[in-house]
């Protein structure tokens, strides 16, 4: 007995040894953490404001009713009982509140950002925006609704100063989730990141640092002090360039117009208005329509408002049609392909005849309406927007390259000058999700054919059944036995196309506005920029972010006269296509260059375009408007007016 007495007291000493000197360092720190709770303190979120340093988003609070998710797991029936009985009490519809509760990606989950993308051990928010009265009822019930809460979240506030929406342009939040806690380790679950438009594209800066408070608690896990604490760092403010005045009206005006439109029957399906500093590239105004309330967003969107958004009815209010609408320029393209036309070697100085109709090949290629205008100098092309002067052109320089048999390196002045200009290229905007457009040639369309011709060949055999307008299939198949034959050939009719913004050439409205900007300053592309600067909440510690040039376009000197001539007579002359817009603008002591559009669209209406800048103003700013409205019909019609109302605000701006 005194044996094992000795040999167990030795066993329990050695163990002592072990855990207070061998390990008592490890040990020590594995207590306090068992013992210690931290809890992550929320940073203030920065604020997104207009130049004038009013702001266009701001912060707030919301209650937010919570459920555990090991109730969920737990609960037979998947929640469904606990969450009738909460929205017997606060309202809401309970399919809302548990498609919610559905992990993204898992088996029946909503589309992102509807279903729950946080962590799988941290409550899940089911219903926000509750009165915090009656949602406190919940908690004095705990027997009823068990592992339900109510805590008060950090929300955006929108508060629409001037009426100014900006939705696609603000963007929203959404809940951290698990490939957004990978690719950064300083967020943590609680977080909420940018998901779109500025709230995206400058969410570091705008989010801030969280703080940490450490308690020590007791076995039961309820707190007994504060062990340390670390103060968040508030996000900083983004300072935009966005001029309350002309954001405003621009989103008046594009609306007005597509409500007139759709008065008269018109099957507008949406537009943007774009408003430059052709010297710096600060982005002034930008519009997108149809938008949406942005405030939908706040606490987490509901499955029914995201349905509304994304219905086919909608007509895609999340696009921001300003940097992702895709549209042929139609002729505003002029105003980049004149200066090639004259680097292919025609007259500045020449007359052309301005015919109602131009054969090439065996196609017949017609001026809008069948208009004629006999012989004309360039300006006046320019002018009355003459078609058949640039079809002529274009089509003796696709022969001069070697016509169908030129090889696909060979070097074209109309498409490299477009290429000058951008044109089939991100301009670099500081917003997400921009489109780069098209700039088809030769290669570009070779490489279409390879990628495209098993496609085009099993069409051209089997048709397109699908489509239930007879002639519009007939149309499609025959279009795929012309391409699986000879799809890659750079045809005369795609070269004449190309001259007038037609054909496969697609762009953005930012895209011609930064073109037009160049045109306008002699040759700067700017790279356009939203935000001006960031700074401290209290407006100290500014940081200025510089204008910055993308490079530069070289137009020759007689293209740069003509159309200084040519562009202000769209808008002044007796000729002009946008001449009606502007009728009582006070054009000699603020005179205006534009370029109207109407661009064909298969199986739609015209969409139409109005490109136009200002004089260089006193202050050195020099303002350019670009409007697209998607089957608006012609430029001179629905775009044109759009600009004169925008103009009509800006022309008070020095």
């Amino acid at each position: 007995m005194l044996a094992v007495t000795v040999l167990v007291s030795g066993v329990l000493l050695g163990r002592l040894v072990q855990l207070q000197i061998v390990q008592g360092d490890r040990m020590s720190s594995a207590a306090q953490q068992i013992n210690t709770r931290t809890v992550s303190v929320p940073a203030q979120r920065g604020r997104i404001l207009l130049a004038d340093g009013t702001a266009l988003v701001t912060n707030g609070s919301t209650s937010v009713v919570t459920i555990d998710p090991t109730v969920l797991a737990d609960s037979s029936d998947g929640g469904r009982g606990i969450l009738t009985r909460v929205a017997a009490l606060l309202g809401g519809r309970v399919e809302d509140m548990i498609a919610r509760t559905k992990p993204c990606g898992s088996r029946g989950a909503p589309p992102t950002p509807v279903c729950f993308s946080g962590s799988p051990v941290q409550p899940i928010p089911v219903l926000t925006g509750v009165s915090t009265a009656r949602a406190m009822t919940l908690l004095e019930r705990p027997e009823d609704f068990s592992g339900i809460n109510v805590v008060q979240r950090q929300v955006r506030s929108y508060p629409a100063p001037s009426g100014i929406n900006a939705a696609q342009l603000i963007g929203y939040l959404g809940q951290t989730n698990a490939a957004d806690l990978q690719a950064n380790s300083s967020l943590t679950a609680d977080d909420l990141v940018g998901r779109s438009g500025l709230e995206l594209g400058y969410d570091k800066a705008l989010r801030g640092t969280p703080g940490a408070t450490v308690l020590a608690v007791d076995a039961r896990g309820l707190p007994q002090r504060t062990v340390s604490s670390t103060a968040p760092v508030a996000g900083r403010d983004v300072l935009t360039h966005l001029d309350p005045r002309v954001q405003a009206r621009a989103e008046q005006a594009l609306g007005a117009t597509i409500n007139r439109l759709k008065a008269a029957k018109k099957p507008v399906t949406g537009g943007a208005a774009v408003v430059l500093d052709a010297s710096s590239g600060a982005v002034v105004a930008m519009a997108s329509n149809p938008s949406y309330d942005p405030s939908i967003w706040t606490g987490g969107i509901s499955a029914a408002d995201y349905r509304a958004l994304t219905a086919p009815g909608a007509r895609d209010p999340l696009l921001n049609r300003a940097i992702g609408g895709l549209q042929p320029p139609a002729s505003t393209f002029k105003a980049i392909t004149l200066p090639g036309a004259i680097n292919a070697g025609i007259d500045p100085k020449g007359r052309y005849a301005c015919t109602s109709a131009v054969t090439i090949g065996s196609r017949v290629f017609k001026n809008f309406e069948s208009a004629a205008f006999g012989t004309i100098d360039l300006p006046t092309a320019l002018e009355v927007s003459c078609d058949t002067v640039f079809y002529r052109w274009a089509y003796d320089a696709w022969r001069a390259q070697g016509g169908i048999a030129a090889p696909a390196s060979v070097s074209d002045p109309f498409r490299a000058m477009a290429a000058g200009f951008g044109i089939g290229r991100r301009t670099g905007v500081d917003l997400p999700g921009e489109a780069a457009g098209v700039l088809p040639g030769r290669q570009w369309k070779l490489d279409q054919w390879t990628a495209m011709r098993p496609t085009y060949c099993r069409r051209a055999k089997t048709g397109y059944p699908e489509v239930k307008d007879k002639q519009q299939a007939a149309y499609f198949t025959q279009l795929a036995k012309e391409n699986c034959a000879a799809g890659y050939q750079w045809q005369p009719g795609d070269a004449v196309n190309f001259a007038i913004g037609q054909g496969d050439t697609l762009v953005t409205p930012l895209r011609m506005a930064v073109a037009y900007g160049a045109i306008a300053n002699g040759g700067t592309l700017w790279t356009p920029q939203l935000v001006a600067a960031t700074q401290r909440p209290d407006g100290t510690d500014r940081i200025t972010i510089a204008p910055k040039a993308a490079g530069t376009v070289q137009v020759p000197a007689a293209a740069r006269q003509i159309e200084t001539t040519g562009l202000r007579r769209v808008v002044s002359g007796s000729l002009g296509t946008a001449a009606a817009a502007f009728r009582g603008f006070d054009l000699s002591s603020y005179p205006l260059s534009g370029k109207t559009g109407t661009a064909e669209v298969y199986g739609k209406d015209a969409t139409s375009w109005f490109l136009s800048f200002g004089p260089k103003l006193p202050s050195g700013r020099q303002y350019v408007v670009a409007v697209m409205i998607e089957q608006g019909g012609t430029g001179a019609t629905a775009a044109a007016p759009t600009a004169r109302s925008i103009w009509d605000v800006l022309r008070t701006l020095r």
